[in-house]
């Protein structure tokens, strides 16, 4: 698949343009690894992920938040320093929101990610960005599933694992 996208800093029509994310999970989920791709198709993207290392789903529990499935998500800034332990990958910023596009469902939001036996693999397609839009940002998975109405960003919980999105494989 090539990428047709013309505009400053992207790639000639018949350059492949793939972006790529090796997600590593933080102090709250150390276990976590996992990569995600980018690539370009007629009309849009296609995004695949193959996560390992995720935690057994738990339902809530009186004050306690449910773990699973898992929230997944564009954030604005391609930074996965962890901070503070207590609420890792701040520096990440907010989800991704080009356009202000009130919750759910804006261009930052992917479908969540379920587990079987802590793995996830799933792959989609979105015509709300291009690779060239996505590299320099970063994924991350959440703790609990996005409810897809919280403004602004769906109140996913705490960020497990992250990735910063470059070019190329």
């Amino acid at each position: 698949m090539y990428s047709a996208y013309m505009s400053q800093g992207a790639p000639a029509m018949g350059v492949q343009m793939i972006a790529t994310a090796r997600i590593q999970g933080g102090p709250l989920a150390p276990g976590i690894t996992g990569i995600v791709q980018f690539v370009p198709i007629p009309g849009g993207t296609w995004v695949s992920a193959y996560i390992e290392g995720l935690p057994p789903y738990r339902p809530a529990k009186g004050e306690k938040p449910p773990i699973g499935p898992f929230g997944f998500h564009l954030h604005e800034f391609g930074n996965c320093q962890v901070g503070d332990p207590a609420k890792p990958f701040m520096s990440a910023g907010e989800h991704w929101n080009p356009t202000n596009q009130p919750h759910g469902n804006h261009v930052g939001d992917f479908p969540v990610l379920f587990s079987n036996s802590g793995r996830a693999i799933m792959g989609f397609f979105t015509d709300k960005f291009t690779v060239p839009q996505v590299i320099g940002k970063s994924v991350i998975i959440h703790e609990n599933p996005d409810d897809y109405r919280s403004q602004p960003s769906g109140d996913a919980g705490r960020r497990l694992a992250c990735g910063v999105i470059r070019q190329g494989y």
